[in-house]
Formats: C-alpha cells, structure tokens, sequence
C-alpha cells in the first residue's frame, strides 16, 4: 500500500466513525430543515461533516464544532455550469470572495478569454488558481482558440497543445465547441480535438442550430448547450438529450425566455450559468442565487429549481460528488434563511464554513499577460471608413442580447470618408488588432448605444479581444483608444478629446487587480460616464465586447472588417 492509499484509508476510516456517530464529527448543522433532491422534499435532520465529506443526514449528530441552524433551510451548494471568470473582471481569487458568500461552491470555468491572448499560458495560469481557491473550480480546456478564423487572436491551441492538460485533476473534458460550421464540415482539426476528448465532457455552443444539423453536432459527441435564447429551441435540444444550461449574464438574460423548461419532469436535465456577469450585477441581483429566487417567484416548485442549480448542473459535467445533501457527498452547502427567497445566511465549501478569515488564508497566483497590449497609437483617421456614402450594412444591437441584427442604412460621406449619422443613431465602431501579430483595423458602424458625443473603447472584445471602440466622433474614438493602450487594457469613456472615467485591466488586458468592490464602483462610475453622452444600455461594455464575437448570428466586426456570421464571411468594401 503507497502513503497515498494509507493517507486514504485513514480518511475513510474516520468517515465511517463519525458517520455511525461513534466519534464526534468534524461539524455539525444542528436542527435545520434539509432538502432531499432526490425526492424534492424538506426534511428537518443534523447534518454529519467529516473533513470535507458528508458523513450523516436522517440522525441527530454531536460535533467538535457546531452550527445552529434552527430556523435556517439547508441546501447543496449552487453550481454555475459555465462561465469564463475573466468577465467579471476580478481575478479568480476576488472573484471566488465576491460569488461564495452567494452560495456558488462550484464554478466550471472555460478560460477561453484569457487563453485567445495568452494560449496554454492561460490555461495554466487558470489551473494553478483553481487549485488555490476554496470553491471548488473546475476547468473546461478551451476548444476554439480562435474563435473563427475572421480575426486576430494573440494565440492559437490546437490539439497538441490541449492534451497535456487533459489529466489534471481540475480538468473536466473540453470546453465550449462555438465552431460548430467546422464540425458540421468535419474540419480536421475540430474532428481532431473531438476525438482527443471523446471519453470525457465535451461542451457545446450552438446558437439557432435547428434539425438535422443539430443532430449531426451532437453525434460529434457534444452533450451541453448554454446559447439558446428562445423555448422552441431549447426545448428541441433538451428532447435530443442535451443538458441545457439557461444563461442569465450581465447582457444575455435568457431566463424569462427559458424558465418555463423547468418542470418536475425536465429539472434533471437543466442547469444554471452566468456566462459573462460582473460585480455591478452581482452586488445589485445576485449570482446564481438570483436566478433561483427569480424563477421560484414565476411559481416554479423551489425543490426543483434547487436541483437545477446544483445536482444537475453538477451531473451534466459528470460531478457525481456533489448536488445531494447524502452520506459520501462533497459537503457544499448553502444556510439560507429564507427558502423561497434564496437568502444565504452561511455557505460551507468542501467543509469548510467561508468566512473573510478564510479567505485571508488562501495562498494566491502571482498575475500573468502583465505586458499582452501591443497595440501601437492611433489616430482619428484610423478608426473611419474610407468610401462614399449609399446604403451601407449597421450591426443592430438587440439590449440584454448578444445576438445582433444585421441592418442596412444610408450614411452619407465626409471629406472621403462614410460619416457617421447620430440622427439614425449609426455609430462607428472600429476594432483594433493588439496582439502585436498585425496592425489591423476594421471599421464599420452601429446602431443601438444612442450616443449623441464622445466615445467608449475596451479592451475586451469576444474573444480573441482586441480593442473594440464605439464612437460619434473619431477624435474622441482615438483618444479612447489610446488610453486603453496606455493602461494595458482596460474600459475608458472619452469626449471633447478627455478621458472621462476608466477602469484598467492589465492582466491579460481582461481583469482588474483591485477588489471586487473596487472593481464594482469604477463600473458604475463608467456607466454613469456612458449615460451623459447618451448610451441608452444599461451595460453597454459588455455590449461593446461583444461586437467582435463573429460566431454570434447575425452581424459583428473583427479586425478584419464587418463579418456576416450566418455566411460566416468577411464582407468586403
């Protein structure tokens, strides 16, 4: 027998002691009501907890430590099934102090955003601090780096370079596979990557994918979707055996569209994720929290809405540990004072009750991509589009969507260059390629963020995150544009040739180095900045972001230029 088994056997050894109530256990919830997933009902029991293991339910338990839970309701902890941390902004260890407390003791985290700038690089970094963190944070290895071939990325993984992750113990399968046209054509290196991974989790991404094609997708072995935004769709991809993942992220809000999936006979199947969601959202609604109180007020039973957020959730990703307040299961959990309500009072991750000591416990990972912005400075000239004017394609942005309308207006032109047109609320927007690997500009306009002056830049841009810039006027597009570069990434607000408020981002030019509520304030400040040129979006830099997501029907630009996405092609001039 190695150490290892010994160390093993004498943890399971305690287990059964404790679990049979002939030693103390570790900690005790006493006197709560406890919901049975399985059957979806509440029962009032001790809960046993034995390092980081449940250990006893159904019995009265005595422990070395105690927690009262009269008047409390305890359920699994919460699950978010897929997001990429680098949204929020924050850094996996402010990111995990600002959503604990909310209850969410595991995050499946696709580091896609900071591995289109940094490659393995951000797959490692990734890895090292989910092994840091006390929730428990599981990683999808990113499947589409790039995207799409219509853009700059700052590194490319193909699936030499996934496979040494492919063992790591935080490694689930492999993540969000958004290329879904490269595995309908059977693209050898989607059927490359999809053959390295085929005995373990493969995660989908296919936004309106309908049919005979969607069944040829998940033929491919692909189990999960997160982008469908309306019922009739999510409704066919749950029939044929996907697990679907509703999404409600600080811009893409599917769950009034989706809610209504959730029944006693589908809650097994279904699961919760906030995708892209930050601290403003999180400090005002909530996390995954949210999303359960929102649609246990649409009269969904609560026992089932738990289970989506937790049990299945958990199972989608092959997580059999977990989602069951049961002898042998991880011990995430959520106290929640108000059941109905999903109001947290404690949370105990992998046993250990999360508190601000252990958080200032935590050892953490020295930041990495301090130095990924390669952009050189632009000029006013740079951002604007040479041609006459004429009917001329407008990306439509659609609020609290990702999903963009594909437009055609009249713009007029000015001194060689087509003119912006604040009547039809036709903005330029340009995107800057950083990575260093070219100077790519493209150029091109859109409607929807009813700025009358000024500009707004940011350096995350879906995903292989170059400079996107939204604008009325060009100088201020520059000035913008410039200040981003200067801070290594970040968001700035521009008008009349100043800076107007900013937020830096330096690590890999997608998350902040400052505190959640730090993070939080200069969010609102930008906002607030955004609003007085006119922005009509309530988040309207995730929006911006978003522009450049070219596997996204229906219109978006990259540096290469405008992209019609349903031809999934470059449009030219």
């Amino acid at each position: 027998m190695t150490q290892d088994d010994e160390e093993a056997s004498g943890r399971i050894a305690r287990r059964i002691e404790q679990g049979r109530g002939v030693e103390l256990a570790d900690l005790v919830i006493k006197g709560a009501r406890v919901l049975d997933v399985v059957t979806a009902t509440l029962f009032e029991s001790d809960v046993a907890i034995c390092g980081d293991t449940i250990v006893g339910t159904f019995a009265e338990y005595d422990g070395v430590q105690t927690i009262d839970g009269r008047g409390l309701t305890v359920v699994p902890g919460f699950v978010d099934a897929h997001l990429h941390i680098e949204s929020s902004m924050l850094t996996p260890f402010e990111f995990e102090r600002c959503v604990l407390p909310h209850g969410v003791t595991t995050a499946i985290w696709d580091p896609h955003e900071i591995a289109n700038v940094l490659g393995a690089a951000g797959i490692d970094y990734a890895l090292r601090a989910a092994e840091a963190a006390i929730m428990d944070i599981r990683v999808n290895l990113s499947s589409c780096v790039p995207a799409s071939p219509l853009e700059t990325s700052g590194a490319r993984l193909e699936v030499d370079d996934l496979t040494p992750f492919r063992d790591h113990p935080k490694v689930i399968g492999l993540a969000e596979f958004m290329n879904f046209p490269g595995v309908l054509a059977r693209d050898p290196g989607c059927l490359a990557k999809l053959a390295a991974f085929r005995s373990g989790h493969i995660d989908g991404h296919a936004p309106l994918l309908r049919g005979k094609d969607l069944n040829g997708y998940l033929a491919a072995g692909i189990r999960t979707d997160h982008e469908a935004n309306n019922y009739d769709e999510a409704f066919e991809k749950l029939r044929k055996g996907m697990s679907v993942l509703i999404r409600e992220s600080s811009i893409a809000k599917d769950l009034h569209a989706l809610w209504p999936l959730i029944t006693p006979e589908t809650s097994a199947f279904i699961g919760f994720c906030t995708d892209d969601r930050n601290p403003v959202e999180i400090a005002a609604e909530g996390h995954i929290d949210h999303m359960i109180r929102w649609t246990i007020a649409q009269g969904v039973p609560p026992a089932h809405v738990y289970r989506v957020a937790s049990w299945s959730g958990a199972n989608a990703f092959g997580l059999r540990d977990r989602g069951l307040i049961a002898p042998g299961k991880r011990a995430d959990l959520a106290l929640l004072s108000d059941y109905e309500g999903c109001q947290v009072r404690h949370v105990i991750a992998g046993g250990r009750l999360v508190t601000p000591e252990a958080f200032a416990s935590r050892r953490t990972t020295a930041p990495v991509g301090l130095r990924s912005m390669k952009a050189e400075q632009v000029s006013a000239g740079d951002l604007l589009l040479k041609g006459k004017g004429g009917p001329r394609p407008v990306i439509g942005v659609i609020p609290d969507k990702i999903v963009t309308d594909s437009l055609t207006l009249d713009l007029a032109e000015a001194g060689g260059f087509v003119a912006p047109d604040l009547r039809q609320d036709a903005l330029a927007v340009a995107v800057v390629a950083r990575h260093g690997v070219n100077r790519n500009i493209g150029r091109g306009f859109v409607k929807g963020f009813g700025l009358r002056e000024g500009a707004i830049a940011s350096s995350v841009g879906h995903d292989s995150h170059n400079i996107c810039v939204v604008g009325a006027d060009a100088s201020d597009m520059a000035t913008a544009v410039n200040r981003v570069i200067e801070l290594g990434g970040g968001f700035v607000v521009a008008s009349a040739g100043a800076v107007r408020a900013e937020l830096a981002l330096p690590l890999a030019g997608l998350m902040s180095l400052e505190p959640h509520e730090t993070v939080r304030e200069r969010l609102v400040g930008l906002r607030a900045a955004a609003a007085g040129l006119g922005c009509v979006l309530s988040e309207p830099f995730l929006q911006v972001a978003f522009l450049p997501l070219a596997v996204i029907p229906h219109l978006k630009i990259t540096d290469y230029g405008m992209v019609d996405v349903d031809r999934f092609e470059v449009i030219e001039g």
